[in-house]
């Protein structure tokens, strides 16, 4: 390789602005759904635990963290469907704006 070679001319400019508020838009998404991923079924896991199997049902501790299990299992379910839902309607909400332009 010769020096005139690399030195060809500018490099093209990319401008990213335009896509920086969808960008923003959809890792504010992905932070909000990690977050509920994380709280919500751990949350759900322990307040049905103590007060709704064990306090309000009067379980056994065996049988209250069976039952607690299934609760925080389900809640990741719905947080998975609520992800999904919310991407595939801002996906083509994208698609058709950009089909407009």
């Amino acid at each position: 390789m010769d020096k005139t070679s690399l030195n060809s001319g500018p490099l093209p400019v990319v401008d990213l602005r335009q896509n920086d508020g969808s960008l923003v838009s959809t890792l504010k998404t992905l932070l909000f759904f990690t977050i509920l991923m994380i709280m919500l079924p751990i949350g759900l896991y322990f307040s049905s635990k103590v007060y709704v199997f064990e306090g309000g049902y009067g379980m056994s501790n065996k049988d209250s963290y069976f039952y607690a299990a299934i609760v925080a299992v389900i809640s990741v379910h719905v947080v998975l469907a609520m992800f999904v839902y919310v991407a595939w309607n801002e996906g083509s909400r994208q698609w058709r704006e950009g089909k407009q332009d």
